[in-house]
Formats: C-alpha cells, sequence, structure tokens
C-alpha cells in the first residue's frame, strides 16, 4: 500500500500547534496527508497517525497550523520528520495564536471543526480562520524523495 501510494506526487506541509504563546510550548511534525475540504466555508484536513504526539496535542489544543513547503525547505522537512536535528533553521511566525514556518509559501491557521477515528489515523478538519500565501516553487514528495516542480509559465496558472 505505501509504495503504490507513494506513487501519488504530494506537497509536504508541517503541522504545528501549541500549548502556549511561547516556543517552548510548539509541538510539530512533517506531514503529506493534508487536503482541502471545502472553500465554503474554508475547511481542511489533516490526517495524523494515532500513535503519533500530535494527535494528542491537536485533540487537546483544539487548533493547528499548516505550513506549505517551499522548496528550499527541504532540511526543516527533515527536522520536524526526526529525520535530522537542524533547531537552528526553525523560525516561527505566530497568526491567530498558531506557530507557522517562516519562508513557507503559505500559513493556515485553523481551529478544529471536527475529528474523526479512520483506522491507525485521525482526520482533523480545520476552519481555516487566516491564511497567508507567497509565490514560489514548492517542495514535493514522490517515491519516498523529495522532487521539486519545474513550473513553465509562472503567469497563466489560471487563478
Amino acid at each position: 500500500m505505501r509504495k503504490a501510494l507513494g506513487r501519488f506526487a504530494s506537497g509536504v506541509t508541517i503541522v504545528t500547534t501549541a500549548e502556549g504563546d511561547d516556543e517552548e510550548s510548539v509541538h510539530g511534525m512533517t506531514a503529506n496527508a493534508f487536503t482541502s475540504v471545502s472553500l465554503d466555508p474554508p475547511l481542511v484536513l489533516v490526517s495524523i497517525a494515532n500513535r503519533a504526539r500530535m494527535n494528542a496535542k491537536i485533540t487537546e489544543t483544539g487548533r493547528y497550523g499548516v505550513s506549505i513547503l517551499a522548496g528550499h525547505q527541504e532540511p526543516l522537512s527533515l527536522h520536524f520528520a526526526g529525520a535530522a536535528t537542524e533547531p537552528d533553521l526553525v523560525r516561527f511566525t505566530w497568526r491567530k495564536g498558531v506557530p507557522l514556518l517562516d519562508g513557507a509559501l503559505v500559513h493556515l491557521s485553523c481551529s478544529v471543526t471536527a475529528s474523526h477515528p479512520a483506522g491507525d489515523h485521525t482526520l482533523h478538519v480545520g476552519q481555516v480562520e487566516e491564511l497567508w500565501f507567497d509565490d514560489g516553487r514548492p517542495l514535493l514528495f514522490y517515491t519516498g524523495s523529495f522532487r521539486a516542480l519545474e513550473l513553465q509559465d509562472d503567469e497563466n496558472w489560471g487563478f
């Protein structure tokens, strides 16, 4: 299953939450199980393993942030996945009481509206309370490796 679904290219996000207003209370993890659910109201979903500490943290705080990473942020992805320790690279921007990663292409500040058990994961639906975005190349994940997206024409992509 993992090998088959690894052939679905996805963006890379860092999901964050905090139990307080300081950086010592921040908890984050790398995730690519993220999707948009609805435009009206603005809803997104993150799928978190039940055994992950982040699952309990989101349940406790009722809030989470999603930072969609830019192509140059692979080291941050590895840091929050526990594959490398790069604390000097981590810089947060706070929006609506949620920590988000500096330099990310997108910041979403969300409040949990529903959580649904789904096998060995929990699906946390969040209403987007604030969003911010910038232009740039995203970090992608495909077949177990980070990839780059080659943009052919940045000007005419339909929005």
